[in-house]
């Protein structure tokens, strides 16, 4: 039987007890019914993982003791998508938690010129993040930018292979078939509803980002961007 996940900072060399947070500690101990003498593990969402047992189980401060703390290594590859805020925020909260279950590495919320809502909580997103990476039992969860206007991100990434779906006409390699010629760390763009403005894809055009397409049908943004991320991770 698999231990409890949890989320948590860990300490650091020499320290072995750890107080959970308050939701941590609810959930181990009146929820789980956790134990003195109970085993779980703890990530910090950065790639260290801990094993512990429970020492003090008090459900506003329940204590831990650590047994083991080791680091996983960088997955090889990066794997990032810009997509638009979307209206609909649920949409956009689905497509984070599912993207974190698949492991994508680095999320980039995007406002373009059609984006039609630039409200971003990232406290709630950042909490759904979470909860993916304790769904999904990883040690590692991507890095969620605060949102960014579509030029600062066009401008200022640090990826060498660049892909931009858009719907407008125009000769555009599958991405599945992009991503195999073009190796590396891949950066992919998905844009609003409404799509791309015509000024933007000149834009992302001009600093190396490849066209490319994502089937013969019109997918909602939220639909794209989590059909890139299985893409992405198949290619890993």
């Amino acid at each position: 039987m698999q231990l409890p996940f949890f989320f948590s900072e860990l300490p650091g060399e020499g320290v072995t007890e750890l107080v959970l947070d308050d939701t941590a500690s609810r959930h181990a101990i009146s929820v789980l019914r956790l134990g003195k003498g109970d085993g779980l593990m703890l990530t910090d969402g950065r790639g260290r993982l801990a094993t512990a047992l429970v020492s003090a189980d008090n459900k506003k401060k329940c204590i831990v003791t650590l047994t083991g703390i080791e680091t996983l290594a960088a997955p090889p590859r990066r794997k990032a998508i810009g997509v638009s805020l979307l209206k609909n925020t649920v949409r956009l909260e689905w497509f984070l938690e599912k993207a974190t279950e698949l492991g994508i590495t680095e999320i980039f919320p995007l406002i373009c010129e059609r984006t039609s809502r630039d409200k971003f909580r990232m406290d709630r997103m950042q909490h759904i993040v979470v909860s993916a990476l304790l769904q999904s039992r990883q040690a590692r969860m991507p890095v969620l930018h605060a949102p960014a206007l579509f030029p600062d991100l066009v401008n200022g990434h640090a990826y060498p292979q660049l892909f931009i779906a858009h719907c407008m006409e125009g000769e555009k390699p599958a991405l599945q078939q992009a991503l195999q010629s073009h190796p590396g760390h891949p950066l992919v763009l998905i844009g609003p509803e409404g799509d791309f403005t015509a000024a933007e894809t000149r834009l992302a055009a001009g600093k190396g980002f490849l066209p490319v397409s994502l089937g013969n049908t019109r997918l909602r943004t939220e639909t794209a961007a989590m059909a890139t991320a299985v893409l992405l991770t198949l290619g890993s």
